[in-house]
């Protein structure tokens, strides 16, 4: 009888916990991503706000992949890493076909996650800065500190404004983290940067849809972080929409224009799947439908699970973060191994350990079973969750060390900016 071969697609957080959970199932597992390098996005506003250099939050595919094995296969590894673009999957011949090879398989897990969606905001794709890879993110730092330099040498008092006014759409989990750091970052010894420039005037300015900040969290904790926001200085506009964003603006729905250098996009986000044969069901953001096993409809060998996957409990769907990423792993992974042995697969169930946000200064919200709670305890929480989960011990040391340099000294080291050409041919030769 051959090896059943399981290929994955995405070494995300959902792809490298099916790869893990497969290791020793004695498949052959071959793990496709188009980067070497797996990104711990959690992180990536803490790049974008010259905290973190971008090598703490990355790591290499291969050296996790080493691990995984463990001594069994130390000789003969039985997953592979192949580095490479998704160009097309087949799911008459089973193939996934890559810029540079054609892979058969018996199992496919797609887990390619989400990218930015626009919301067919004119302008929004060229002139707002998105935050999904360590290229963004960078080109995001690179925008913040150029503004800081350029205003400080400004004599036009509206054109010096315009630099110092940092718009963030969306008043979800991650412009929350945004408008929190940024605040932090304009706090610290930057100031010291430029002595000719007043920091006071800058405009921090976020713009949410909704009728209150953080929705996946309780209307309590919405308007607690509402409040510390506010205090902090951030300028909250609720119920707005943005229509238009130019290079030097952007213009809400009521016709209102804010003249903003930076804008800071966090508002919407989309299923990132490759093209296929055929037609795949869909629901609402791309998301591709599953059955409660994580199936497709159409296809009982391949899986979707992570932000590619529409999944609902209690009819609720699922928000997409990264622990219902790494159970849904888990799941898949059992799942294969039942089919392989003839037996029905089982339904997926999440398992909500809690959420954590941080809102910056010391304080975040929090909630684990029905206890809310708010303040330093919720941000020393979510930054020690977000410290185990990072991969790598080196990299958690790096992390934790530049965190106390930070907190206990004010103070933020990574203040380059980078040609911004480098980072995107990094970028692209990752690709």
């Amino acid at each position: 009888m051959n090896t059943p071969r399981i290929v994955i697609v995405g070494a995300g957080f959902g792809g490298l916990q099916v790869a893990q959970s497969l290791a020793n199932s004695g498949a052959d597992i071959y793990l496709i991503d188009r980067h070497n390098y797996h990104t711990f996005v959690p992180l990536l506003y803490q790049v974008a706000t010259s905290q973190l250099e971008p090598e703490y939050i990355a790591y290499p595919i291969r050296t996790i992949l080493r691990r995984f094995s463990g001594k069994r296969y130390q000789h003969k590894p039985k997953t592979r890493f192949v580095w490479g673009e998704v160009q097309r999957i087949d799911f008459a011949a089973q193939i996934v076909q890559t810029d540079d090879c054609a892979i058969a398989y018996d199992f496919l897990v797609i887990a390619t996650g989400s990218k930015t969606q626009y919301l067919g905001v004119t302008g929004a794709a060229e002139y707002a800065f998105p935050m999904r890879t360590l290229a963004e993110a960078v080109k995001l730092r690179n925008q913040i500190l150029s503004c800081l330099q350029l205003a400080s040498q400004e004599s036009d008092p509206d054109i010096r404004q315009q630099l110092l006014t940092f718009t963030i759409v969306g008043g979800g989990a991650t412009g929350v983290e945004m408008a929190g750091a940024v605040i932090e970052m304009l706090r610290g010894k930057l100031r010291q940067d430029y002595p000719t420039l007043d920091l006071k005037q800058v405009r921090l300015i976020v713009i949410h849809s909704g009728d209150r900040l953080l929705g996946e969290f309780s209307q309590k904790l919405g308007i607690y972080t509402y409040r510390k926001l506010t205090k902090l200085g951030v300028e909250i506009y609720l119920q707005s929409r943005v229509n238009q964003v130019t290079k030097t603006s952007v213009h809400l729905h009521n016709n209102e224009i804010i003249p903003s250098a930076t804008v800071i996009w966090t508002a919407g986000l989309e299923a990132n799947f490759p093209p296929t044969s055929a037609d795949i069901s869909t629901a609402k953001k791309g998301k591709l439908l599953v059955h409660p096993t994580l199936q497709l409809l159409e296809h009982p060998n391949v899986y979707a699970i992570g932000d590619l996957a529409y999944v609902e409990q209690n009819n609720t769907p699922l928000s997409g973060v990264a622990p219902e990423a790494l159970q849904q792993g888990v799941t898949v992974a059992g799942n294969i191994q039942q089919q392989l042995r003839g037996k029905s697969p089982q339904p997926f169930s999440y398992f909500n350990k809690g959420r954590l946000a941080i809102i910056g200064c010391y304080s975040g919200v929090g909630k684990i079973g029905n206890f809310e709670f708010t303040g330093f305890l919720a941000w020393l929480m979510w930054l020690a969750v977000h410290l185990v989960y990072l991969p790598g011990y080196r990299s958690r040391l790096l992390v934790l060390l530049t965190w106390l340099y930070t907190y206990l000294l004010n103070d933020r080291a990574v203040r380059l900016i980078l040609p911004i050409s480098d980072i995107e041919n990094h970028e692209r030769s990752s690709n």
